[in-house]
C-alpha cells in the first residue's frame, strides 16, 4: 500500500536525493505536498520509507518527479507501483497528458507504461560573472509570463510560474522572460521562454551579469538557438535526460523553450 507524502518525510527525502546528485530543496518540496498532495507518495516496508514519488498538476497537463528508491529496496517493483500511483492521481484529477523526465536506466520503464519520447533535456553549465546586483524591486508582468510558457508546453502552468518567479528575479521581453533562480551552490537561469530569438541573448547577458560563479540550466535539445547561444559563451553539457508524456499529445514547441522551471521535478 502507499501512503501520503507529507512534511515528516522532506528531509529524509533530501538526504537520498543529495546522495544521487539532483538539484531540489525543501522549498520546492513544501511546494509540491501543498499544490497537488493527493500525488505525492511514499511507500513502505513496515515503518520505514523506502520509495518516494511526488507529481503536480498544472491545467490539462501534469508532470512527475522525484521517483527514488533507497538502494536497499531497489528492483523489487516499488518504482512502478509509486509510478502507478502518481498516474492514476493525476488522470482522477483530470489530466490529458503526463510529463516526465527519464534517465537512460528508467526510459524503458516509462515506455512499458505507455509513454513515448519527445525530446531530450541537457543539463548546461557554464559560468555567470556575478557583476550586477538586482534592485529590490522584482515586477514583471504575469501575463506575459503565461502566454510566453503555455506558448511553448501548450498549457497554463501558473502556480509553477508563480513559485518559481517569486523565489527569483525575472527579466522580462516584449515577448520572452527568464527566472534567475539562486541556490545555495550556485544559480539556476529558468523558467525562460521567448517567442523571437533575437531577444534570447541579450536576456542572457542580463541573467549571467546577476548570476554567481556556478550556472546550471536544463534545455531543451529541441532549441537549436539556446543551444547555440550557451556553447557561444562556454558552456557545455553535463548529462541528458529523455523528455516523455503520456496521454495526449501535447501542443509542444520546444523552439519557445529556453530553459525549464526546475530541475527535473516540476516542468
Amino acid at each position: 500500500m502507499l501512503s501520503q507524502f507529507n512534511s515528516s518525510h522532506i528531509e529524509a527525502f533530501l538526504q537520498l536525493a543529495r546522495a544521487e546528485g539532483w538539484v531540489c530543496g525543501k522549498w520546492e518540496m513544501d511546494f509540491l505536498l501543498q499544490t497537488f498532495p493527493q500525488g505525492c507518495l511514499v511507500k513502505r516496508d513496515g515503518n520505514e520509507v523506502v520509495g518516494y514519488i511526488t507529481s503536480l498538476r498544472h491545467h490539462k497537463s501534469g508532470w512527475i518527479g522525484n521517483l527514488l528508491v533507497t538502494p536497499q529496496a531497489r528492483r523489487g517493483g516499488i518504482g512502478t507501483e509509486l509510478m502507478q500511483g502518481a498516474l492514476h492521481a493525476l488522470l482522477d484529477a483530470g489530466v490529458e497528458t503526463v510529463w516526465l523526465t527519464a534517465s537512460a536506466k528508467g526510459v524503458e520503464l516509462y515506455k512499458k507504461l505507455g509513454f513515448i519520447a519527445v525530446d531530450s533535456v541537457n543539463r548546461w553549465v557554464g559560468e555567470g560573472s556575478g557583476s550586477a546586483r538586482w534592485a529590490t524591486s522584482n515586477w514583471y508582468d504575469p501575463d506575459l509570463l503565461r502566454r510566453v510558457d503555455s506558448s511553448g508546453w501548450g498549457d497554463r502552468r501558473d502556480a509553477l510560474l508563480t513559485i518559481t518567479s517569486g523565489r527569483g528575479q525575472v527579466i522580462c521581453g516584449n515577448h520572452s522572460f527568464l527566472c534567475v533562480q539562486h541556490w545555495p551552490h550556485g544559480t539556476q537561469l529558468g523558467p525562460w521562454g521567448g517567442l523571437l530569438e533575437g531577444q534570447a541573448a541579450p536576456m542572457f547577458e542580463l541573467a549571467l551579469a546577476a548570476a554567481g560563479r556556478s550556472v546550471f540550466l536544463d534545455v531543451p535539445a529541441g532549441n537549436v538557438t539556446a543551444a547555440a547561444l550557451l556553447t557561444r559563451n562556454g558552456f557545455s553539457i553535463r548529462g541528458s535526460n529523455t523528455l516523455m508524456y503520456l496521454g495526449v499529445r501535447p501542443k509542444y514547441a520546444p523552439q519557445k523553450v529556453f530553459a525549464l522551471a526546475s530541475m527535473g521535478s516540476m516542468g
